[in-house]
């Protein structure tokens, strides 16, 4: 019995052995140091801790999008929420910009047309519920720079501090949710501003106030010299009653200007808030300060606050492979990735975060993976293998016997042509201009000949029924144009809080008055900041239903640009267009989802709100709002609506626009019910979609599905980002059991160059495309057996003997 105990002590102790020491073999790299600093700070610890160790190193994020790169070169997939924050930044800084000058357009009067607190928070409210990788959103403003309308008297005074910030909540155990199920959406709003004078502890503005690097972006913006150093946007304004006005507004510095409008802060652990790793974008407010001197020339413009949207370090990706031509640092996770260098390299992939395996190992051009190996070795694999798994394993094969890239080409023989046109008769037996889009196997050069070719001059010599197309050629625009939809949804959850939460007609004790209505410059500022934060959105509308605007019959804001990279945009009502059949009331999409919200509203999404602000003019202390929790019903992207591709040839825009469209809600006139309010819409150019000529199921709904022109018995297509709506988006990788056999720097055959051999066929020129095809792997190895060859040594000798005897 007991040696039985002893055998099973022995075994446990192997056992724990074992499992501690399975990763041994892997050396110390920077991931385990920022790891280790990760894991160390947490919501008891942090108030004790030095401030070093609140914050991680400036390259612990990679690849931070750039505003002058973005229409240049393509965005990776893993950089796409990050780019999402940037615009959002962006866009909330131009609104606030607008709007704290908007009051010039207006006449002067003995009250201030600026926002009242509640329009603050329920806007960064908005900002973090209609996008989850959006941890929190505030707006910070200097010293005595906030103006207010929300207190009786207080025209031309300031706030001591004002800084509405909303956070989300972790919910799990709150107790508005009795199914102990984390919903995302329980938000929690604070005025950052309202603290006791005596306790610096609580000022924001301080250097050492949760690490504050966001405020140290741009604030305090010391002028020197010039005052004009502030960057000008241009709006041209058409009213309802035919009226123009040119608008010029001081906002956020312009893309070409150096160092841009947005800039990120380094991970740091937000302490006593929301007690998480944040990485924060920051982009500056102007304003004109300081104001009501009646004194214009010196009143000069400067940054008076800055807009600060904020998201889960966890959630970014990190890039574990080599720096190199492409992936350029810093990076400080760089070559931290378990690929074997001597036949494999690094490609990393998207969806992972903070952690490790986010990457897969290809095989080096002249190396082919083994035969029982189907696809690239995944870095989350090779992250868990064992010493023993790793150096035997994970490895690729040198190719034997590498050709040279052919230099001469010939014209291909005809019985071999006649053969790729009897297979691809679509490019034998065609049809041009809009009668392409038609065919029962589309010519895709035709009909990308016929899109491309239609512009704002020759759209006119169409009927109006070419120039829509079908949903098929807008394949993925709900995945690719997400962030764009986004905005949308941001803007129309901030129409629907503000109608079911605020009211105009409620008495506050003391001098606190509610906030009025929303107004048509709030309206338009909110509509065009859509359009100058984010550059792939050429046109933004909110189109209200009839009467459903304060004092308005009709209220429909559009604003849109002409050109990309400009500083001038263009505001028309759309109101003023009141004939019958030119209503945007009348337009099949505000039509539609108003027929679907008509009366059913129990799929919309509910949002928790826990407001406290400030208890009187001066701060002192935060106190709960009068409704406290509270909640609003919005829509989510599920509730929007995505139309066709359309060329507006009488429109604004002269593009094939894709438009998605957002409703927004509130209640009736007796608060009994919501009701709808109109829709928030923003259309994009469908030319900046990629499109996919890969194989797919049937049932997607894709034009140009299965149009490649790889070999498909030696190898498969995979799509390629960032190829725009141009053939030849894809690469042709070879299949199991198949190998590249040229002397090149890659290992696949590229799509625009097979799709340009291709049409060399058919136009009957010199061509290379026979020589796109994958060798089987190891069929002209020149590799021999040393035992095989004395094996037949061996029997040829008996029977060169056998023939002497």
């Amino acid at each position: 019995m007991g040696l039985l105990w002893r055998s099973y002590g022995l075994f446990a102790v192997l056992t724990l052995m074992g499992v501690l020491a399975q990763y041994e073999w892997q050396p110390k790299d920077a991931f385990d140091e920022i790891k280790v600093r990760f894991d160390k700070v947490n919501g008891d610890n942090c108030p004790i801790l030095p401030p070093r160790d609140l914050t991680l190193p400036e390259d612990s994020v990679s690849h931070i999008p750039d505003i002058k790169d973005v229409n240049i070169n393509p965005v990776f997939p893993n950089r796409t929420a990050l780019l999402h924050l940037h615009n959002m930044a962006l866009s909330r800084a131009f609104f606030w910009s607008y709007i704290l000058q908007s009051r010039f357009i207006r006449p002067a009067i003995n009250d201030t047309y600026d926002p009242g607190m509640m329009y603050y928070f329920l806007s960064t409210v908005a900002d973090v519920s209609s996008n989850k990788h959006i941890n929190a959103s505030a707006i910070y403003f200097a010293p005595n720079s906030s103006f207010s309308s929300s207190y009786r008297g207080f025209f031309n005074k300031t706030f001591p501090r004002f800084a509405p910030r909303t956070y989300r909540e972790d919910d799990f155990n709150d107790p508005i949710h009795l199914e102990k199920i984390s919903t995302l959406n329980t938000f929690y709003v604070r005025d950052l501003g309202a603290f006791p004078p005596d306790s610096a502890l609580h000022d924001y503005t301080i250097k050492n106030y949760h690490i504050n690097e966001w405020y140290n972006a741009w604030l305090p913006d010391n002028v020197d010299k010039r005052h004009d150093t502030k960057t000008t946007y241009q709006v041209e304004i058409r009213y309802a009653n035919n009226t123009n006005e040119t608008f010029t507004f001081h906002g956020p510095p312009g893309a070409d200007e150096d160092p841009g409008p947005v800039k990120f802060t380094k991970p740091y652990f937000d302490c006593r808030r929301s007690n998480k790793w944040l990485v924060a974008a920051v982009t500056p407010i102007a304003d004109i300060y300081p104001r009501h001197t009646q004194f214009r020339h010196i009143e000069y413009p400067t940054y008076t606050a800055v807009s600060v949207l904020e998201m889960d370090f966890e959630r970014i990706d990190i890039n574990q492979c080599p720096k190199g031509e492409g992936n350029k640092g810093p990076n400080i996770f760089a070559d931290t990735a378990r690929c074997k260098k001597e036949t494999t390299e690094c490609e990393p992939i998207d969806g992972w975060g903070f952690r490790r395996g986010g990457y897969q190992c290809r095989c080096k051009p002249g190396y082919r993976l083994p035969g029982v190996v189907r696809r690239p070795y995944l870095g989350e694999i090779l992250e868990r293998a064992s010493d023993e798994q790793f150096y035997n394993g994970f490895d690729c094969m040198k190719i034997g016997w590498v050709q040279k890239v052919p230099i001469k080409w010939f014209r291909a023989p005809t019985y071999v042509r006649e053969q790729y046109l009897n297979r691809y008769y679509e490019y034998k037996n065609y049809t041009t201009g809009p009668s392409s889009l038609h065919s029962h196997k589309l010519n895709i050069n035709e009909v990308l000949k016929f899109i491309l070719g239609v512009n704002p001059r020759s759209c006119k010599n169409y009927h109006p029924q070419d120039l829509v197309l079908t949903g098929e050629f807008a394949y993925e625009a709900q995945k690719q144009f997400e962030n764009e939809a986004k905005m949308a949804i941001r803007l129309a959850n901030f129409i629907s809080a503000f109608l079911q939460i605020s009211d105009p007609t409620e008495v506050y004790s003391g001098k606190r008055v509610a906030d009025k209505p929303l107004t048509e410059d709030q309206m338009m500022g909110e509509t065009l900041a859509l359009v100058l934060g984010n550059t792939r959105i050429w046109s933004a509308a909110t189109m209200w239903d009839r009467r459903k605007f304060p004092n308005r019959t009709l209220f429909g804001p559009y604003a849109y640009k002409r050109e990309l990279n400009t500083r001038k945009f263009n505001m028309e009502d759309l109101a003023r267009y009141n004939k019958t059949g030119e209503e945007y009331i009348d337009r099949p999409y505000f039509r539609l989802l108003k027929q679907r919200w008509a009366t059913n509203f129990d799929s919309l999404e509910k949002y928790y709100l826990k407001i406290r602000l400030r208890h009187n003019e001066t701060g002192e202390y935060a106190q709960r709002f009068e409704h406290f929790p509270n909640f609003y019903h919005a829509a989510t992207m599920d509730h929007g609506y995505w139309t066709t591709p359309e060329f507006d040839c009488q429109g604004y825009v002269k593009k094939w626009l894709i438009t998605y469209a957002v409703p927004f809600f509130g209640w009736d006139s007796l608060k009994a019910k919501l009701e709808f309010k109109g829709i928030v819409a923003v259309s994009m150019n469908m030319l900046q979609l990629d499109i996919n000529q890969c194989p797919d199921d049937y049932y997607e709904p894709n034009a140009f599905k299965n149009t490649h022109k790889c070999d498909e018995k030696s190898s498969y297509c995979v799509p390629i980002l960032g190829r725009g709506y141009e053939t030849g988006g894809y690469k042709c990788e070879c299949l199991q059991g198949f190998e590249y056999p040229y002397e090149d720097l890659i290992t696949y055959y590229d799509g625009q160059l097979v799709e340009a051999e291709f049409e060399n066929i058919v136009n009957d020129k010199e061509s290379r495309f026979e020589t796109f095809k994958c060798r089987l792997a190891g069929a002209a190895a020149l590799q021999v057996q040393f035992t095989m060859l004395a094996f037949v040594m061996l029997f040829g000798w008996i029977l060169l003997r056998r023939n002497q005897c």
